[in-house]
């Protein structure tokens, strides 16, 4: 055995040089897997996928650029990783699984006989001839007689180059695809009715300009949002090679020679005679102004055919903003785990302006300034808007300004804005994104008009809150904002019965009062601040001594009992979760909840039987700040030990490889933050509960106003037994308790954690 080991160590040696080498000239950009979390299926059964697309295209894009292997609708994104065919490259807008596509439109590569519906054009791939990255995305299509088209994509912010590779073809076809309203894939949660009855897409055929134009005016997710008639995803589609023989399509309709169509499932074909090898360039502009701008949009990004220019140029647009967090002495897992992560924060919500202007769902009109849309807000307050301060502060103030537009044009500060708002998810949780980011020193927006939009989310009932439940997806009936607020700002709780989901809805109400509260606060609304903090504690009102949880009350006053063993759900109060799920849901006054369950020790059993028992579930959002309540109550190495467990367990660098939706960044935003070694349990404190450090090293280049700057952490002798805190300095100053405030951190430069094999339990 050792004479083969000696014979072997040359080699190894050179494969590790090799290795290192390979890793030396890597950056940031080039450990991003785009393929992460695409898998419908989630970790175990009964848990779901991550919900990603291997898009293409600038950090925070207003279009995706992406391989379609399936048709969209809420409850699939148009590419999931188990699919085994493609029907298309998809200019799309979708920006989740649970979220509908808008304004989308596709081309696809063809050889034969014409297809032209979906199912019926897609053709057979292998994810070994894939390659996925940021910027570039290319396949190889199975075609059928041993023939393969090669696809490819590089894009911009919303343009982007298409590239199509041909093998000898007498009969090479693309099919573009303007809308797509197929009956069948009608659900509960998809009505394609009104939809099919009201709306028709439009092509135009422009044989001498070598283009195709035309508009989508479809929302997937339109039965959830107000009737928006003048809303229309443009594209203006041009070609490198001459358009000759050509027609459009309707259904199963097809219109030799014909240059203009309108329908719900509906588009054009070009035909061509192809040499082997023999590439085609698509130019596509997307648009949600005019074709006109989608014209000039296309000026602007992509003012040439040149694919690798492109390409490069969008390349170093990621590793612009990747490179701002530098992580040292960790696997090539990690870093492609990490910096996926990173990709991911960087997506949502997405640019909806165009270069000055912008159209607004929330009125129906065309715009001066910029803007941004989708914000999954229930969602991403927890932890990627926190994080955007250190990642993004250059667009913080845009992302507030865009959310002031959308309530000064609809009366109400969105929910989740898709592009109109859809009353998806409950409260009102931008109030706790403008409140979180004016404590910390963001206030390059109109301030006064902030603290207007947070008053009314805190004062103001929606329409018909006595006499509409506003259950989970209903229809549109108006903005929902804070339904049963009636009753929760004069009784002190949603009634159960009356609104729906609600125990979640008080719990997060309460919450979301002690952002406006702050917010109050800090601009001198004393009176405001009084009664809103009041309301903050209303969570309270909820808590049955009896059972040990927050469960449902009737309007007169009377508990819903219930067998503690059972597991409440929806229809018993609660938003995706139980009793559990919500035990420890009021971030906003965690003292109060220790007293409510009768002191630190109780508290501490409490948590230890939440996950002990595994009802914590870490791939849904309410419970991401549980990990670290122990800091609150005296015992932070169970936190240390938690975020060891969780940053590594719910993140895998393959495929299958997040624990739950990653839901436009908040998943990938907890680990972020898990691995630094801090987390921004309540929103607009502007205190961060400390973890645990889970790299040797990680340098965060950032702006903090005009000034840069730069924070270090280093985990001193960290490893895998090394996982407990036994010290923490902040430029060399001891830091007493685990917690941090914001100011101390951008005041830093160096935050140090000693590490060691057992808990220092003195240290609280």
């Amino acid at each position: 055995m050792k004479k083969i080991a000696l014979l072997l160590l040359p080699s190894i040696s050179l494969f590790n040089l090799s290795q290192a080498q390979e890793s030396k000239n890597k950056q940031e950009v080039d450990y991003v897997n785009t393929i992460i979390g695409t898998p419908f299926a989630g970790f175990a059964e009964g848990l779901e996928g991550g919900g990603t697309i291997p898009a293409v295209g600038r950090p925070y894009a207003m279009t995706n650029f992406l391989a379609q292997t399936g048709e969209s609708k809420m409850g699939r994104t148009s590419y999931v990783y188990e699919d085994k065919s493609i029907m298309g490259f998809l200019a799309s807008h979708q920006p989740t699984v649970w979220m509908g596509d808008y304004g989308y439109v596709s081309i696809m590569p063809q050889v034969g006989d014409l297809k032209l519906l979906p199912k019926e054009r897609a053709l057979p791939f292998n994810h070994a001839d894939e390659v996925t990255k940021p910027y570039y995305y290319s396949v190889l299509l199975n075609a059928g007689d041993n023939q393969k088209i090669k696809a490819e994509i590089t894009a911009a912010s919303r343009t982007a180059i298409f590239r199509f590779t041909f093998p000898a073809a007498e009969k090479a076809h693309l099919i573009i695809q303007g809308i797509n309203l197929n009956p069948e894939l009608t659900d509960p949660s998809n009505d394609y009715k009104d939809r099919i009855r009201k709306l028709k897409g439009y092509v135009k055929i422009d044989k001498d300009k070598n283009e195709v134009t035309g508009y989508n005016p479809d929302r997937v997710s339109a039965q959830l949002g107000p009737e928006m008639p003048g809303f229309k995803g443009y594209f203006v589609i041009q070609f490198d090679k001459p358009i000759t023989s050509f027609g459009t399509w309707d259904k199963t309709s097809v219109s030799p020679s014909s240059v203009e169509q309108y329908g719900t499932r509906m588009g054009a074909y070009l035909d061509f005679k192809t040499q082997e090898g023999e590439k085609i360039t698509v130019r596509i502009a997307t648009s949600f102004i005019s074709l006109e701008q989608a014209r000039a949009n296309l000026e602007k990004e992509v003012p040439g055919w040149d694919f690798d220019k492109l390409a490069a140029s969008t390349r170093a647009a990621w590793q612009n903003d990747l490179s701002r967090i530098k992580v040292e002495g960790v696997s090539e897992d990690k870093k492609a785990i990490f910096y996926t992560a990173m990709f991911h924060t960087m997506q949502f919500p997405r640019e909806f302006s165009e270069y000055g202007k912008y159209y607004s769902a929330f009125d129906d009109k065309i715009h001066e300034g910029s803007s941004y849309t989708d914000y999954s807000l229930w969602d991403t307050y927890r932890a990627l808007h926190p994080l955007l301060l250190f990642t993004q502060p250059d667009r913080v103030n845009g992302l507030i300004t865009a959310l002031l537009q959308m309530y000064q044009q609809g009366g109400r500060l969105p929910m989740w804005p898709n592009p109109a708002e859809t009353n998806i998810m409950i409260s009102t949780h931008a109030d706790a994104v403008i409140a979180d980011a004016y404590i910390k020193g963001f206030r390059g927006y109109d301030v006064n008009l902030a603290y207007e939009a947070l008053l009314k989310d805190a004062m103001v009932p929606p329409d018909n809150d006595t006499s509409l439940p506003y259950a989970d997806r209903d229809k549109w009936r108006g903005y929902e904002s804070r339904a049963g607020l009636t009753a929760f700002n004069s009784i002190g709780y949603v009634p159960f019965g009356k609104t729906a989901e609600s125990v979640s809805r008080t719990i997060e109400y309460s919450s979301d009062d002690y952002s406006v509260a702050q917010l109050a606060k800090a601009l001198g609304k004393t009176s405001d601040y009084d009664r809103i903090l009041r309301w903050s504690k209303n969570y309270k009102n909820l808590y049955d001594p009896k059972s040990g949880f927050f469960i449902p009350k009737k309007a007169d006053g009377e508990f819903l009992h219930f067998n503690p063993k059972d597991k409440l759900g929806r229809q018993d109060g609660f938003t995706e979760g139980d009793q559990w799920t919500y035990l420890f849901g009021a971030m906003q006054d965690i003292p109060g909840m220790i007293e409510l369950m009768g002191g630190k020790e109780k508290f501490a059993a409490k948590l230890d039987e939440n996950f002990e028992g595994n009802h914590y579930h870490h791939d849904n959002e309410p419970g991401h700040h549980y990990t670290y309540l122990y800091d609150y109550c005296g015992q932070p190495w169970k936190t240390q030990e938690l975020i060891r467990k969780h940053t590594t367990e719910n993140f895998r660098n393959q495929p299958l490889g997040i624990n739950g939706n990653e839901d436009c960044g908040q998943m990938a935003a907890w680990y972020i933050f898990g691995v630094m070694g801090f987390y921004p349990v309540t929103p607009a404190s502007g205190i961060y509960a400390i973890g645990a450090p889970q790299f040797p090293k990680l340098t965060l280049h950032y702006r903090a106003g005009n000034q840069p700057k730069t924070l270090t952490i280093i985990a001193e002798n960290i490893s895998e037994e090394n996982k407990y805190i036994q010290q923490a300095t902040l430029d060399g100053k001891v830091i007493e308790h685990p917690f941090i405030t914001h100011e101390a951190i951008i005041s830093g430069n160096k935050l140090v954690f000693k590490m060691g094999p057992q808990p220092d339990k003195n240290w609280k």
